[in-house]
């Protein structure tokens, strides 16, 4: 009797009952299949031909290969056409058609014509991804970069970004250029480069479009403005990156495998870029395309160095490759975030965003910086007081179908709840959020309060969101629940559909609970 595979299922499910599903999906192309993590979160909620839609695979492929594996597949959308690849998509193919091996001789004839305003910057810049995607050497793009891009405005790389992903082209293929950003003050090495930084800003100190340097580096010296705070610690880490890159120039994998342990602390630093400064640069000031590029690399590094500190160094040095690229990106990411990422927060946040920041701030640990070197911004304070005096309960009673609480009674009640509670309105945007004082799973900034929930998720796991909460208005499911490891304790978070009585959905809660207390029970019962 042959094997059904139904492709209505969602991947977790499909998995569980026919592994071998994941090898044949891993090799066409979804990797994330072979990650336990992935699995149990977005595989959850995720079925085979909306991921093949994602990931611009042919699903008519998918099914040769499940039903050559001797499957027999059911559950097939209708007749309809394979979804159009976006523009960039389109153009990445036809690139390729076109002779991917050609276009770096042709391109380098004609991009000194090409490269003479800011449009014709934009088609190169776009040009580049599609040779990228097409699979040509990221080092030739690089030179190319170089020689055009040596005294552009960061700010305008920038926009180029943002016009490439509106014009349909994907993330992921547009984080392949931002692996060509160090290169954008062209020094050979990382001491020329962070030099010719320096003179740039101090060229620019009377004006122009450099004023954005000279202030991002007026804020990095005030003594614990966000820039100060975030622009030590990105210095701590390049310290850390390149004691890496010196163990593993030594042949010493597994002191490098210590110095990795020691270098994967930075995600602590990525996630407060991810919470507090790419959601406010995409949903205030429309700068969606860089923020998602350098929160999805900040992801692929940090996922990276996780890998590597759980994996032993082989013999066969395929750990030592790995960690060669991956220590290479961080050291990019750390000069990006210095010359590209914080100057465009400075050009873009208001003194309101930056007091916002300071205070949400608050709620995380420094990363690979001693707490002693953190000072306090004055006006920061201020503001921080200014908050706690308005944050008053004496609100009057709240009436309830089956009874009356005061403010603060209501508020003690949600505290003591033993879980972590979030609400999101059906409009999608976060309403509440309870706050017992004790230190979080999973970070809630107040200045996502009043933004859209998708905001708060970095770029690879927005599509799972939206799945989900479309589920619970829809009614096809009351409660979605994805379980996870985090801090070595295992954790429940379940998503449930909130409804009047009449059954209107009025909203998403989400409900996060450590279960390490059920685990230790039962092993000890």
């Amino acid at each position: 009797m042959p094997r059904t595979i139904d492709l209505s299922r969602t991947v977790h499910d499909l998995v569980a009952d026919n592994p071998e599903v994941a090898t044949i999906m891993r090799d066409l192309g979804f990797a994330d299949i072979a990650k336990p993590m992935a699995l149990e979160t977005v595989g959850r909620v995720m079925t085979i031909p909306r991921g093949a839609q994602i990931k611009g695979i042919d699903l008519a492929s998918v099914v040769e290969a499940l039903e050559a594996a001797g499957f027999e597949v059911t559950g097939k959308p209708g007749a309809a056409p394979a979804s159009p690849a976006p523009t960039g998509e389109k153009d990445a193919a036809a690139g390729a058609a076109d002779g991917a091996a050609d276009a770096s001789d042709a391109a380098g004839a004609s991009t000194a014509a090409a490269a003479t305003d800011e449009a014709g910057r934009a088609r190169l810049l776009s040009s580049y991804v599609r040779r990228l995607s097409a699979g040509e050497d990221l080092e030739s793009v690089r030179r190319e970069f170089v020689a055009n891009f040596s005294d552009v405005d960061a700010a305008e790389i920038a926009r180029a970004e943002q016009g490439l992903i509106e014009g349909g082209t994907k993330v992921e293929d547009v984080q392949r250029l931002c692996d060509v950003h160090s290169a954008l003050f062209h020094g050979a090495t990382r001491e020329e480069r962070v030099a010719n930084a320096e003179a740039a800003v101090m060229e620019s100190i009377a004006g122009g479009s450099g004023k954005d340097d000279f202030k991002t580096r007026v804020l990095a010296a005030l003594k614990g403005h966000p820039v100060n705070v975030l622009t030590l610690e990105n210095k701590a880490i390049a310290r850390q990156v390149a004691a890496a890159q010196q163990a593993l120039d030594t042949g010493d994998d597994a002191a490098a495998a210590r110095e990795f342990a020691l270098l994967a602390q930075v995600g602590g630093h990525y996630a407060k870029k991810g919470d507090l400064l790419y959601p406010v640069l995409k949903v205030r000031h429309g700068y969606s395309g860089p923020a998602d590029v350098m929160w999805g690399v900040d992801d692929e590094i940090r996922d990276e160095l996780r890998a590597l500190v759980a994996t032993r160094p082989d013999e066969r040095g395929s750990w030592h490759d790995r960690a060669v690229a991956v220590v290479r990106r961080a050291d990019e990411m750390c000069y990006k975030e210095a010359n590209i990422l914080l100057p465009l927060c400075v050009r873009c946040f208001t003194q309101q965003e930056w007091l916002q920041c300071y205070v949400d701030l608050r709620g995380y640990e420094p990363c690979m910086v001693d707490p002693s070197e953190l000072g306090r911004w004055g006006e920061g304070e201020k503001f921080a007081a200014s908050l706690d005096a308005r944050a008053s309960l004496d609100g009057g009673d709240i009436a309830l179908p089956t009874g009356t609480l005061s403010a603060a009674q209501l508020d003690a009640v949600l505290n003591t709840i033993p879980m972590e509670l979030t609400f999101v309105d059906e409009k999608n945007i976060n309403r509440y959020w309870n706050d017992d004082g004790d230190v979080k799973l999973f970070k809630r900034p107040a200045s996502a309060l009043g933004r859209e929930v998708w905001s708060c998720h970095p770029p690879k796991v927005e599509y799972m969101v939206r799945n989900v909460i479309d589920m619970l208005r829809s009614g096809a499911r009351d409660s979605v629940d994805v379980w996870m490891q985090k801090k070595g304790e295992p954790v429940l978070v379940r998503y449930m559909a909130v409804r009047d009585r009449e059954g209107n959905y009025l909203g998403t809660l989400e409900c996060v609970q450590p279960m390490g207390f059920a685990r230790d029970h039962f092993a000890e019962g």
